[in-house]
Order: C-alpha cells, then sequence, then structure tokens
C-alpha cells in the first residue's frame, strides 16, 4: 500500500483502511447502480411491450364485439365527416371537448313508400247504403270524391300440373305399308324437355334454383316448403335435376368464360368452399370458388368457378391470353400469377385499405389519425363520384380524373408517407398504414381505365350471395355440384349485374336450352344476345 502523506504527516494506519474500504464500497455500490439501471430499462422496456400488447388485444376485443354486435355496413354519414377534420398532432394526445357545428344535412322523407304501380290492382268499393244518401233537408247527396286506401294481399305459388295428351292414331283399313317413314301407328312427339322423363319443368327447375341460389334454401328446407302445399319433391331429386341441367348447359360454362374476358378489365375475387368427396382429399379440406366479373361494360358477365385450392395457378391459367386490367384485393396469389406477364395491369382496390382503416378506428374507439385517413379516402370517392354523374367522353374523363382525383391521391400518399414513421406499426392504424403503402402502386392505377372504379366492389357484391348462402347449406355434396352450383350461381348473378329477372332468365333458358342441336347455339343466352323483353315477362311471386 502506498504511504498517504498529508501535510508532510504520515496518516494513520487505520485511516488508511478506513479510507481504502471506501473506495472498495464505493466501487462495488457504482457496480450494483449500473446493474440496477439496467434491469430499471429492461423493466421499462418490458412494461412498453406489455402494454402494446394489451393495447393490441384489447384492440381486437373492440373490433370482435363491433363485428358481432355493430352494424356490418361501413357507410358513414356525410354530416359526420366534418367530425374527422382534426389537428395533425399525435394520436395520443388529441383534445377533446371542443364546440363543432354541425351542418344541416339532408333526413329520410318520413312514412310508409308507396306500392308499386306496376303491380296489378284488385278494386273493392265500399258505398253507404242508398237510404244513407239522402240529406235531412230532403236533397239527394251527391257524390264529391273519394278516399283510396291500399293495401298488400299475397296469395301462395300457384301449383298445377301439366298434363300432356298425345292421341294415337292407327289405320283399321291395314296393317301397315311397311313404310317406316310411314307407320301404321302414329304419335305426337313429346315436347323436348331439360330432363326428360322426370316431373320438372323449366317453371320449377327455375324456381328452385332462385330459391337456393338468391334466398339461400338449401333443398331440405325446400322439400319441406313443398310438403306444406301439398307437393312431394325430395332433396336427392331436387340435387340430381341441379347435376342434369349442369351436364345439358356446359357449353353455356364455356362460353361465361370466355366472354368475361372481352372487356378491357377483369375484377376477382375468391372464397372458401367445402366439398365432400375430392379424390385424394379429407373432406375437411378447404376448397376454394372463384369469382370473375367483367365483359362488355353494357352487358356485364358474373363466372364462378370451383378450383379445390387457392393456388395462383388457376388465375394464370385463366388470365392466359388476356389483355387489359386486372382489379384485386391485396392476396399475393395474383401477383404470383402476374409475374413477368407485361400484358395486364394489376390494380388495388382502395375499399380494403379503407376497411383497415374502419377497423381501426372500433378499435381505439376515439377519434384519431384512422378517422383522418377515412376522411381523405372520402374526399376521393366524392371526386370521383362527381366526375361520373357529369358523363363525359373517356378522354375527357380520364383528363379530369388526372387533374382533379390525383392531387387528392398524393396528398393522401404524403399523409400516410409522414405518418409511417408516427404511429406504432403493430397498431391497427399503423398495419392499415403499411398495407395501404405496400398496395400504393397498384391502387392509383385505376386512373389509367376510364370504366375502372377505385375498388372491386362489384366482385364483392357478386360473391357475397355465396357466402352468404354457404351459411345455410354449408357444403356442396361432390365436385361435380360444386360446378353445378358454381354454373348456377354463374347464371343468376350475370342476369342480376344485367338487370335481368334472374327467375325469367333461368326458365327461358331452360325452355329453349332442350331445343338446341349445336353448341353454338348456346351464344344465344348470353346477355348480350338474350331476348330481355321476353325474359321480363316472367313474373315470380315466392312465399
Amino acid at each position: 500500500m502506498e504511504q498517504v502523506v498529508l501535510k508532510g504527516r504520515e496518516l494513520p494506519g487505520d485511516i488508511i483502511n478506513y479510507i481504502s474500504n471506501l473506495e472498495s464500497t464505493n466501487t462495488v455500490l457504482e457496480t450494483d447502480n449500473n446493474s440496477l439501471h439496467v434491469k430499471s430499462v429492461s423493466l421499462e422496456n418490458e412494461t412498453i411491450i406489455l402494454k402494446e400488447k394489451i393495447e393490441d388485444l384489447q384492440a381486437k376485443l373492440q373490433i370482435a364485439l363491433f363485428r358481432k354486435y355493430g352494424r356490418s355496413s361501413e357507410k358513414i354519414d356525410p354530416s359526420q365527416i366534418e367530425f374527422f377534420e382534426v389537428p395533425e398532432v399525435d394520436e395520443e394526445s388529441i383534445e377533446e371537448d371542443e364546440t363543432i357545428i354541425v351542418p344541416a344535412h339532408p333526413r329520410k322523407k318520413k312514412g310508409r313508400k308507396p306500392l308499386d304501380p306496376d303491380l296489378p290492382r284488385k278494386i273493392i268499393i265500399h258505398d253507404i247504403d242508398e237510404a244513407d244518401k239522402m240529406c235531412g233537408c230532403g236533397h239527394e247527396l251527391e257524390k264529391i270524391g273519394e278516399e283510396i286506401t291500399e293495401r298488400l294481399q299475397i296469395i301462395p305459388e300457384k301449383v298445377y300440373v301439366e298434363q300432356h295428351i298425345r292421341f294415337k292414331w292407327a289405320c283399321k283399313n291395314c296393317e301397315g305399308s311397311g313404310d317406316e317413314e310411314n307407320p301404321v301407328f302414329r304419335i305426337a312427339p313429346s315436347p323436348p324437355t331439360m330432363i326428360p322423363g322426370s316431373i320438372a319443368t323449366a317453371g320449377l327447375l327455375a324456381f328452385i334454383f332462385v330459391n337456393k341460389f338468391v334466398d339461400h334454401l338449401p333443398f331440405y328446407r325446400q322439400e319441406k316448403r313443398f310438403e306444406r302445399i301439398g307437393v312431394h319433391i325430395s332433396r336427392q331429386n331436387m340435387s340430381n335435376w341441379s347435376l342434369k341441367v349442369y351436364t345439358k348447359l356446359k357449353p353455356l360454362e364455356k362460353l361465361l368464360k370466355e366472354e368475361v374476358k372481352t372487356g378491357s378489365y377483369i375484377q376477382m375475387d375468391e372464397t372458401p368452399l367445402q366439398v365432400m368427396g375430392e379424390e385424394g382429399r379429407p373432406d375437411t379440406s378447404k376448397s376454394y370458388m372463384w369469382l370473375a366479373r367483367g365483359g362488355p361494360p353494357e352487358t356485364p358477365i358474373v363466372y364462378y368457378n370451383y378450383q379445390e385450392t387457392r393456388k395462383a395457378e388457376f388465375a394464370k391459367d385463366f388470365l392466359e391470353d388476356y389483355k387489359g386490367f386486372l382489379q384485386s384485393d391485396g392476396y399475393k396469389g395474383y401477383d404470383s400469377a402476374l409475374k413477368d406477364n407485361k400484358d395486364i395491369i394489376h390494380v388495388g382496390c382502395l375499399a380494403h385499405a379503407r376497411r383497415k382503416f374502419f377497423d381501426a378506428t372500433k378499435a381505439r374507439g376515439k377519434t384519431g389519425s384512422a378517422n383522418i385517413a377515412i376522411k381523405k379516402i372520402a374526399d376521393i370517392y366524392r371526386k370521383e363520384n362527381e366526375l361520373k354523374n357529369l358523363e363525359l367522353e373517356e378522354n375527357e374523363f380520364l383528363k379530369r380524373r388526372i387533374k382533379e382525383v390525383k392531387p387528392l391521391l398524393d396528398d393522401f400518399k404524403e399523409w400516410l408517407d409522414d405518418k409511417a414513421g408516427k404511429v406504432r406499426p403493430t397498431s391497427n392504424t399503423g398495419k392499415a398504414i403499411f398495407y395501404t403503402r405496400s398496395q400504393w402502386n397498384k391502387l392509383i392505377k385505376y386512373l389509367e381505365c376510364a370504366e375502372l372504379t377505385p375498388d372491386n366492389n362489384a366482385a364483392e357484391r357478386s360473391i357475397k350471395p355465396f357466402v352468404l348462402g354457404r351459411k345455410n347449406w354449408l357444403f356442396s355434396g361432390s365436385p361435380t355440384g360444386a360446378n353445378a352450383s358454381a354454373l348456377l350461381f354463374s347464371l343468376i348473378e350475370t342476369a342480376k349485374a344485367n338487370n335481368l329477372n334472374p327467375y325469367g332468365y333461368l326458365k327461358w333458358i331452360f325452355e329453349e336450352a332442350p331445343m338446341i342441336k349445336d353448341d353454338n347455339e348456346f351464344e344465344k343466352f348470353l346477355p348480350s344476345n338474350c331476348d330481355r323483353e321476353k325474359v321480363n315477362q316472367f313474373q315470380f311471386n315466392g312465399l
């Protein structure tokens, strides 16, 4: 130990030992302090992580509760849009209790809507007795007007049997000349039907398929409904009829597939489906129903196709030789299908991006960045609708769209880039921002096609009836049954897209198809060729 000297004098040994112990103790305390600081920082980080996890779990719970108990519509009252004009500050520290002036907005007129004037009327006259038509002064009362009250009456569907009688003819003078073209016994030929030898007429088949694919009634429920009116048709018969109709109309399936690719754009979507009896696959496997909507703008086509998987190979094969725009959601399978394909321009869906911001608003439960994003998207849609309502020529519309809509998109992108560094990436708002930025190059591609809208909603509306029906009939009994459902859904949704009566469209096809001799004649059933007046004359009254 070095000798300690203070002002020329040596310190006592016990003092020197005391100082040495203090130095050692200080070193230990510094070490402990550093260790505690590290632990404190670690605990703070764990606290932040746990807090974020709690926030994420609370957000998921809020979204789950909203989806279960809240309204499914994502529409926002236009009068509430102004509430989204909040200052650009940290979303964790937005102040409330501001005075807001609510602008005037239109309200729906209260009261009952008038009954359709095209519905047939049965006039029932109510009048007072003849004795009451004499006034107390002795003069006869004169009619000065009338009061009309309308009430809706329903008569269940009419059921009757078509009894086809074919007279037989024979010559009693001879036993026949032996000429095969002029036999002695003669009878009128039986009229062709979709399913020879069955009781099913075109009207019955159309009624059954509309009940299932429009009103989502499975065959077993229809079986019970028929029993209530004294008709016995088993679910097995109805299922077999759908398979036989599919076999007869299979050429039409190919025509729809070709026609959907004749337009300047195609919208695609897909949804899960459970199919029994798939070869080499358990019945619990997840299959898919794919949808493509396209064709001529004035006569759009909706095409359903059943596939065992969601692999990109189907989209790639389906889009072979197609040139134009493809609009879809963010499913990466479409990116794989279009890899190295320069003939197709891939367009994104702004509605999917908006939906993620909408979920974020329900997760937070208060005004924040997600609401601002919805406001900016609403401005884009508002301007799009204004331009559509002007009914401009295509070139003029595209010029106006670039001039008036693109600045709104650019402003939205600038806002997204700025917020990306300020919002926690794992939050719902952060995920919505990440998704929108990752899809941005595809989201703005719709600007190049006058017929396209910012979203894929038309395809989603066409596939939604299938999703609703699936909740009722749950699965398809066989791959052939899934193909039959795909064709019938295609015909019905195509009819709806073209403002055709689905029942009338199917009935017309089922009446005409048995008389077709050449597959090329099936072209008459495409919306661009069909007899609209004849199709829409059929009236369908359900229960």
